[in-house]
């Protein structure tokens, strides 16, 4: 029993620490930036010159803000981390026979990018929801989803929306439009399958969906959070087939 306590109050502060510190400090790589890295040299491959930049809360647009919102998880101000609903809802579906589907939220995808690794093992699941409460207990809502958009993977080997905006639109995340943005985190459930800048079908309907999804949830009066401090021009050179999404 000494020897459990002792070896609990160890893991705590091991987890508690790089959150803690990672408040404050923008992390410099994230797990899935190192993983990759690490599977490059074991096949002794040179690794990719990954995609990352970060940006400020500030220079992030409002438009790309709420349609992560919009699009991952709606529930986002008022949950700590874990949303019962989508958790009893996904429960539910298997126990009908269904595929048993993700029910997370940006907490927890911040947690498994940042810290964990891919997969859906019972332990990993475990793991992502404690961070994701230590996430939410230390962390305010802005920097949760700051972290988030800028070490989500967009593509190959691109990770953040700056680096995304610049690959796939050749401007400044701050110089997006909605389409743009909308298209962005449409790619996010399966980033290697899909191209902004050339959207296909499937994406332009996704992206037609978040913007529509965009709108329900208010003004951004109604999303204190969603402030952006400061706000460059449009992009000079929109993507082919990325400016108008066809509904």
């Amino acid at each position: 029993m000494r020897w459990g306590s002792r070896l609990l109050v160890l893991g705590v502060l091991a987890s508690l620490v790089p959150v803690l510190v990672l408040r404050w400090i923008d992390p410099p790589a994230s797990a899935f930036m190192i993983r990759q890295a690490i599977a490059s040299a074991r096949l002794g491959q040179r690794p990719p010159a990954d995609r990352y930049q970060w940006v400020d809360w500030g220079q992030i647009p409002a438009s790309l803000k709420r349609a992560a919102i919009a699009s991952e998880d709606q529930r986002f101000f008022t949950h700590l981390g874990l949303d019962p609903i989508e958790i009893r809802a996904a429960l539910r579906r298997y126990w009908q026979g269904g595929r048993l589907r993700g029910a997370s939220t940006i907490s927890q995808q911040t947690a498994k990018n940042l810290f964990l690794w891919p997969g859906s093992g019972w332990g990993r699941k475990l793991l992502e929801g404690w961070l994701a409460l230590l996430i939410e207990l230390v962390w305010p809502k802005e920097r949760i989803l700051e972290v988030y958009l800028n070490i989500a993977q967009f593509g190959p080997a691109t990770y953040g929306v700056e680096a995304a905006s610049r690959r796939y639109f050749n401007c400044l995340a701050a110089a997006l439009t909605a389409e743009q943005a909308a298209l962005l985190i449409g790619v996010l459930p399966a980033p290697g399958h899909h191209q902004p800048d050339r959207p296909s079908e499937s994406l332009q309907r996704r992206a037609w969906w978040i913007l529509k999804q965009s709108r329900r949830l208010g003004g951004f009066s109604e999303l204190p959070a969603l402030k952006t401090v400061r706000k460059q021009a449009r992009c000079a050179l929109p993507a082919p087939n990325a400016e108008r999404i066809r509904l």
